[in-house]
């Protein structure tokens, strides 16, 4: 499966936005990008074909990560904080469309 990935590492000033973003496997994305994500100010996003959105937000002090489906029109998003072997398993398993529904153990959280 192919996604297109856009982010933020912010102690290199490396950037794209989403509508630049760049295409990319579930493998790649594991081997080329995580280990980048190593400020509270980094941030990994994961496009589907239809533009909906995984953002990865890490916390590298607890050694975990926050996972998201943000729903701009509710001003909301369905998320859950995982570890790197589960965040790994989820971006294997994406599937080709990404919602709230398609990954399990997402909670509401209002902006």
């Amino acid at each position: 499966m192919r996604f297109r990935v856009f982010y933020l590492i912010n102690r290199s000033g490396e950037r794209l936005s989403s509508t630049s973003a760049v295409e990319m496997s579930a493998k790649a994305i594991c081997e080329q990008m995580l280990d980048r994500l190593q400020s509270e100010d980094d941030y990994l996003g994961i496009l589907d074909a239809e533009d909906n959105t995984l953002q990865v937000l890490p916390e590298p002090d607890r050694q975990r990560y926050y996972v998201e489906v943000p729903l701009d029109a509710a001003k909301a998003s369905f998320g859950r904080y995982v570890n790197r072997a589960e965040l790994e398993a989820l971006i294997h398993d994406l599937p080709a469309r990404i919602n709230e529904r398609s990954i399990p153990g997402l909670t509401y959280r209002p902006w």
